[in-house]
């Protein structure tokens, strides 16, 4: 059985092009036993994984916890805020604490970025990272790539432009990486205040036009305007940013071609897209949900291979 080259899914900047390839040859076979009515295969019986979201997260603990229980592994859950990471414990601590009972893999999202290689490298289990801070969120690259492909054929040589909070996204920073791995051209787009000065040097175009970009590319990938990051104002106002860098149909028409839109969720309808796009023929968003189970059942089952 082929293997990926490394331990640990701490990021898409440590993956090579061949795991890549190796996690979507995994996840088509995975997509193929969730749409079938028995959903579920034994690969993982015997694996105990350990859900620690120290932050937030709906869609992307749910996609995790219906992927281990679809490879029938055996879950533990953990939230900071019911916890004692609330009473002072640290977070080897409450990691001990939680491989002391036997614990395989851990799926972490935390606030700070660098949190899951800093536990790599304290303890002995295989660990995904699932968002940490403004880092990278490789899972969520993996399953926009997966849907890229599946929609075009190949991601080698096609144009993606992702648009809006550039600067306090890691699902920015992990498509890029993964994009580029794949082979195609890369271009951010959004205001001036939410492009960090240095993004150029990854090899990305920079456009601060919303026509221009879409004329460009053939997916634009729309992410949310992260409020909850922000600790200054970075544009006046939430209506303003959504005349000037929303997509709604109206700009469509603006547009002579067919492009397909994609969100990592969860959307801000009537701020950076309205519900008329989202939920048009061009919108493949409810396909990046689903490819998202997949994706997370092939690392789940690439990685679990190794212990």
């Amino acid at each position: 059985m082929e293997q990926l080259s490394v331990k640990h899914l701490l990021g898409i900047k440590e993956l090579t092009e061949n795991d890549i390839h190796l996690i979507f040859k995994t996840a088509e076979s995975f997509k193929q036993v969730i749409n079938r009515p028995i959903k579920k295969v034994p690969s993982l019986r015997d694996i105990t994984i350990a859900n620690l979201f120290f932050e937030n997260s709906t869609r992307t603990k749910l996609s995790f916890e219906l992927a281990e229980k679809r490879l029938s592994a055996d879950i533990l859950n953990f939230s900071a805020a019911q916890s004692s990471v609330k009473k002072g414990e640290t977070l080897i601590d409450t990691v001990n604490n939680i491989l002391s009972m036997k614990v395989d893999m851990v799926v972490m999202r935390h606030s700070k970025p660098g949190a899951p290689h800093f536990l790599s490298q304290k303890v002995n289990a295989r660990i995904i990272n699932a968002g940490d801070g403004t880092h990278e969120h490789p899972t969520q690259a993996l399953l926009d790539a997966f849907s890229i492909k599946e929609k075009l054929g190949e991601i080698n040589g096609k144009k993606i432009v992702i648009i809006g909070d550039i600067l306090h996204s890691r699902v920015a920073l992990s498509n890029i990486y993964c994009l580029q791995k794949c082979g195609a051209e890369v271009m951010v787009c959004g205001p001036h205040t939410l492009i960090p000065k240095d993004i150029h040097l990854l090899g990305v175009k920079v456009e601060h036009n919303l026509i221009n970009a879409l004329k460009w590319c053939d997916i634009a990938n729309v992410l949310r305007i992260q409020l909850e990051r922000q600790d200054i104002q970075y544009f006046p106002s939430l209506r303003e940013y959504s005349m000037l860098y929303g997509l709604n149909k109206e700009i469509f028409k603006k547009i002579d071609k067919e492009i397909f839109i994609m969100h990592p969720g969860p959307i801000n309808r009537g701020v950076e897209i309205t519900s008329d796009v989202a939920d048009s023929s061009q919108s493949i968003i409810l396909q990046q949900v689903e490819n998202g189970v997949a994706i997370r059942m092939a690392v789940i089952y690439l990685l679990a291979a190794q212990i």
